[in-house]
């Protein structure tokens, strides 16, 4: 049966150089092989680099704001686990940002992904790590959805995001030779104007600095619980962790009237202009991140790719894919933006699974169903009949994407049609007769407001 990346929208390398936390990792992958303890103030790479906080998380990876002294700037730095197989990951991505870096840094795309500016190693008591250090980004637009309460984000923003976005892949795919693989709103951030300012001189914090320091300084103390810790003495570290990120939050929403989540403890000024003076959506800026799992385009590949509500269909059947499957995920992305929920949210069965579902709904928008779907996927005869039927969901309500558009989210029908004739050549399902981002950047769509 298909093997399939974790459905809860998260994947194993996720997007954590940006200033946006959530919850706590796991303490317990504080172990030989696992995670690096960290605690504010520790150094890296000759002393080059000083902590001044947690920024967040992943399976992969924990990320801290550090200050470069060499530069005097503050980075986002990234320290991988130590175990052999996080580690190989770690240096394939570094040569996929190496190559991004300096193919071509005149292209205006090439603005639009976020950018390697280190990478060294580390040894410390759990073994041998990978380290890499990013600019300093915002908040990801899943929580920008989240701002605007997953009603939609505005359309004027959305084509602003997307025109940036095609140009990050057309980089990524023309002039790179790179795949993303897993583009969904967790792994675009936005870019804040003067983020160094931000943060301030690393030699004078202010109150709130003071204050994320000790939250940081607190977290590492749940970072080094030994495995022989008592379970009372961990709550109490995260109680304590959780009541000074909340003086935090506090203390930073007099400044910015934004509505802060707990956990997020940095402004962002790009959001702080769009609330203000809503005529500077056009200043909205974006890059495309987490290359943890992209893979060069010269490749032959057939395993599982992109979360679950972006994958496209030629993934689900075990076909062969290539660039063309990040179109697929731009456009559910772009749906998503525009609309506060999926396109395509599948569901599995007493009879059938979540793969019948999902391949089912993409048939029903989109109303047809290539050979190279029912014959050349690794997986297509467990879904399809020699007929070209579903074999495990017999009856299929049909809809088309302009009618979704207007009757289910009430666009005129004038915008309906449009934004339908845009999002449909990236969402074709034979593969070959996708569009390419290039292809997109001119589209009507694009250029109104």
């Amino acid at each position: 049966m298909v093997t399939t990346q974790e459905d809860d929208g998260s994947s194993e390398h996720s997007a954590v150089y940006s200033i946006h936390t959530e919850d706590e990792e796991d303490e317990h992958e504080y172990q030989p092989g696992g995670y690096h303890p960290v605690s504010f103030g520790d150094q890296f790479h000759q002393d080059r680099y000083k902590v001044v906080r947690k920024l967040g998380w992943g399976h992969f990876s924990t990320v801290w704001l550090a200050h470069d002294k060499e530069k005097n700037m503050y980075v986002a730095l990234k320290i991988v686990k130590s175990a052999p197989r996080f580690t190989q990951s770690a240096l394939e991505e570094i040569k996929l940002l190496e190559k991004v870096k300096e193919t071509n840094k005149e292209a205006v795309g090439w603005n639009h992904i976020a950018q390697l500016l280190d990478h060294f190693w580390h040894q410390g008591p759990n073994g041998k790590h990978v380290c890499m250090t990013f600019e300093v980004l915002g908040e990801s637009l899943l929580s920008l959805m989240k701002r605007f309460n997953h009603r939609g984000i505005p359309s004027a923003m959305v084509k602003r995001i997307t025109r940036q976005l095609l140009l990050g892949l057309d980089y990524l795919h023309r002039e790179c030779g790179i795949i993303h693989t897993d583009i969904k709103p967790e792994n675009v951030l936005l870019w804040i104007p003067n983020v160094q300012s931000y943060l301030g001189h690393p030699s004078q914090p202010s109150d709130n600095q003071q204050q994320v320091q000790q939250s940081a300084s607190s977290a590492s103390l749940l970072n080094q619980t030994s495995p022989g810790s008592t379970k009372s003495r961990k709550r109490r570290v995260k109680r304590r962790i959780k009541k000074q990120q909340a003086r935090a939050t506090v203390s930073l929403h007099e400044e910015c009237p934004l509505p802060l989540e707990p956990s997020l403890v940095l402004p962002s000024s790009v959001l702080d202009i769009l609330l203000v003076h809503p005529e500077a959506l056009d200043r909205v800026v974006v890059k495309l991140a987490d290359l943890g799992n992209a893979c060069w385009t010269s490749g032959d590949y057939g395993h599982v790719i992109q979360t679950r509500q972006y994958r496209s269909p030629e993934v689900i059947v075990g076909a062969r894919w290539s660039e063309r499957a990040d179109m697929w995920s731009l456009a559910c992305m772009i749906f998503e933006l525009l609309t506060g929920e999926f396109l395509f949210d599948p569901r599995g069965g007493s009879k059938f699974s979540k793969d019948d579902d999902h391949l089912a709904q993409i048939i029903e928008l989109m109303q047809v169903v290539p050979r190279s779907l029912t014959t050349l996927g690794e997986y297509s005869r467990e879904f399809f009949g020699k007929n070209g039927q579903l074999r495990n969901i017999k009856k299929l309500r049909y809809r088309r994407l302009r009618d979704v558009l207007h009757d289910s989210f009430l666009l005129p029908p004038s915008e309906a049609d449009l934004l339908s004739h845009f999002l449909s050549p990236m969402l074709q399902v034979e593969m070959e007769k996708r569009r390419a981002a290039k292809a997109m950047l001119d589209h009507q769509w694009l250029c109104g407001h």
